[in-house]
């Protein structure tokens, strides 16, 4: 008789543990083991960091290579779900002990098998096809189907901690948005407080004013993708030089420094005729703007002509930094108002959390968990499914808070979407393309375009290590029935309705798998901190980043007053909500795990492990760089900082 050392490891968070029997089988070369029973003295399969129960299991002869691990789980008294983390075997006579990664939830009475560690492509296997496509609005990437987060498979849910801090931290701050709303001044003024201590947001209310600030903001803000260089004035924004000479440094001119491309452009076209919200009975409304910034050799990127519509005809408005203090002033907060809605739609939801959405769908349905390249996804899908379940049933949806505070709320925030959805290419989603064709990789300041190409390159690098490691030619690729499956179902199924999209449909070299699964992992932690982690910083202080307007644009810049800009900015009510959604979904998360940091140990062969701590280095490189850049800044850009990134989209 064989003896066989077995080691179970379960679950840290609330509730992993079980009282229900479990029963193992090792499967190997020459045979399996007897079926046992896992029960020593005591309690067994605690939950709990240094809950590892080691058990004898026998067999009758030899197994030779241990293949597989079959785990049972049957109820005792009452049914208890149990979370195995990892189950390790040590043949007899000590030989080298085997890692069987598991990180899955067992419910009801189930059995499953379990694989080594090393990456295998298997061709006889794949995910699960219980996870489906569904298409929750048309023309947008196609989504999990799964009607709330409760639908949802348990492995993909959030762990108890995270539900309960989700949930917690969205009362707190409904009841900010009551009490500031109510104006109970004692409960308003300490909550006001406590908001102020968790992110940095008083120098947005010191500078919004300011030009250069605006400026500012569309480089490092929540939505730095947007602007562009500008070679030639559009033709429906007709800037004369003139109208800008005051604007321009000594001894140049428009024309010149379009030539030096020193002239920048940011166009919201996209808004261009958008049915507007209701909200409470009254009419929202919004523009489209195109805005004109120079890159002044003194004064850094400012703003020096606005124009508020796309179709001007003789009597349409240019704003321009000599007009009336307070005209000019509305005409930034009608772009800043744009922005909000580009930003929150299209940069941050769109780009990062739908987009993100089809890789976690295909990879969870075409990739079985022994594959390399899920178990090199796996740590970047973490909770995606159950954030954006919530988000289209509490942020977008008909009854969500969108609808209720925000002007393209309802109908306009799909059509905005489905916009966005018709020109998204792969080509723009990948940072080493994006800046050179926004014709942006000489703007100085520009540290979201800095830092994300050292995180890009970082995680190219790390990428195709991976990829290189597993796959020894681009022959080997086309040959893995399991990746073809899984490619086509992001592009034919997830990215349906896209025909210039530009990703194929199958994969060919080594070079096209890492790329894409560099963007993949780029998208879900340096583009989504990009562009979610700041939304406090500039939109706690609502004039600065108006997420309605209650009046239209203004028609006569002699007339703009400050009663006007008041009953054109949002109200109490909206204001209020604005700044508490924006801290919900913009504050640092208690459980987040950092870029790079894998605690669930998928890959367990040593040059996979050489590759992580390579990775993480490469990390702390520019952790160090950007601590030191941004020493002495008045405004620092810490967004980008890899501890300060999550390794997936989970908020």
């Amino acid at each position: 008789m064989e003896v066989y050392t077995v080691t179970i490891a379960t679950g840290t968070s609330e509730y992993s543990g079980t009282n229900n029997y479990i029963f193992v089988t090792l499967v190997g070369e020459k045979g399996e083991s007897e079926r046992t029973l896992l029960d020593n003295p005591g309690l067994d399969f605690c939950r709990g960091a240094v809950s590892v129960d080691q058990y004898q299991v026998k067999s009758p002869t030899r197994l030779g290579t241990v293949l597989l691990v079959k785990l049972e789980k049957q109820k005792y008294w009452l049914e208890d779900n149990w979370y195995c983390r990892y189950v390790t075997v040590e043949p007899p006579g000590g030989d080298v002990v085997l890692t069987f990664p598991c990180y899955r939830w067992l419910i009801g009475d189930i059995k499953v098998e379990i694989r080594e560690g090393p990456g295998r492509k298997i061709m006889s296997c794949r995910g699960s096809l219980s996870f489906r496509w569904i298409t929750w609005g048309p023309a947008i990437p196609r989504c999990i189907d799964a009607k709330t987060e409760a639908d949802l498979p348990q492995d993909v849910r959030f762990d108890n901690e995270k539900r309960s801090d989700f949930e917690h931290s969205l009362q707190y701050a409904w009841v900010v948005y009551l009490a500031i709303n109510t104006d109970l001044p004692d409960l308003q003024g300490s909550l006001l407080m406590k908001y102020a201590c968790v992110l940095s947001s008083e120098y947005c209310m010191d500078h919004w004013k300011e030009d250069r600030f605006f400026g500012y903001q569309c480089l490092n803000g929540s939505n730095p993708r947007m602007i562009q260089r500008c070679k030639k004035l559009p033709k429906n924004f007709p800037v004369e030089p003139n109208m800008v000479q005051s604007s321009m440094a000594n001894g140049t001119s428009l024309d010149k420094e379009l030539k030096a491309g020193n002239i920048y452009l940011l166009d919201y076209a996209i808004m261009d005729g958008l049915p507007t919200n209701t909200i409470r009975g009254k009419l929202q409304y919004i523009a489209a703007p195109l805005c004109l910034l120079y890159q002044h050799p003194d004064e850094g990127l400012i703003p020096i002509a606005i124009q508020l519509e796309q179709s001007p005809d003789r009597d349409t408005l240019i704003f321009l930094p000599r007009d009336p203090p307070l005209a000019w002033l509305l005409a930034k907060m009608w772009v800043r108002h744009s922005e909000f809605q580009v930003f929150q739609l299209l940069s941050h939801l769109l780009r990062t959390h739908l987009v993100i959405e089809v890789f976690c769908v295909a990879t969870l349905r075409q990739l079985p968990a022994v594959h390399p390249i899920y178990k090199l996804m796996a740590p970047h899908l973490r909770y995606t499914l159950e954030i954006n379940c919530r988000g289209r049933t509490q942020l977008i949806s008909p009854e969500g808070i969108f609808k209720r505070v925000v002007s393209t709320g309802g109908e306009g925030l799909i059509i905005l979407a489905q916009r966005e959805y018709k020109v998204l290419t792969y080509r723009s989603l990948q940072p080493h393309f994006d800046f050179p064709d926004r014709g942006v990789s000489q703007l100085p300041n520009y540290f979201y375009r800095e830092h994300s190409l050292m995180l890009w390159e970082a995680i190219h690098s790390f990428v195709s290590g991976m990829v290189n490691l597993y796959y020894q030619s681009d022959h080997d690729v086309q040959e893995d029935l399991e990746l073809q499956a899984w490619i086509r179902d992001i592009s034919l199924e997830g990215f349906t309705e896209l025909p210039n999209f530009g990703l194929p449909s199958k994969l060919c070299t080594r070079e096209e798998l890492s790329t894409l699964l560099s963007v993949s992992i780029f998208i879900s932690t340096a583009q989504h901190a990009a562009t979610n982690n700041g939304q406090f910083d500039w939109c706690a202080w609502v004039p600065n980043t108006p997420c309605t307007m209650r009046q239209p644009p203004p028609t006569d810049k002699d007339a703009v007053n400050m009663e006007m800009i008041m009953a054109t900015l949002p109200d109490v009510s909206q204001s209020c909500m604005q700044m508490a959604i924006t801290w919900h979904l913009g504050r640092a998360q208690p459980d987040a795990i950092p870029l790079g940091q894998y605690i669930e140990e998928h890959f367990t062969e040593g040059r996979a492990k050489e590759l992580i701590d390579k990775f993480q280095a490469e990390l702390k490189v520019i952790e160090e760089h950007i601590v030191s850049q941004n020493e002495g800044l008045e405004l620092q850009y810490l967004f980008l900082l890899p501890s300060r990134i999550e390794n997936s989209i989970t908020i």
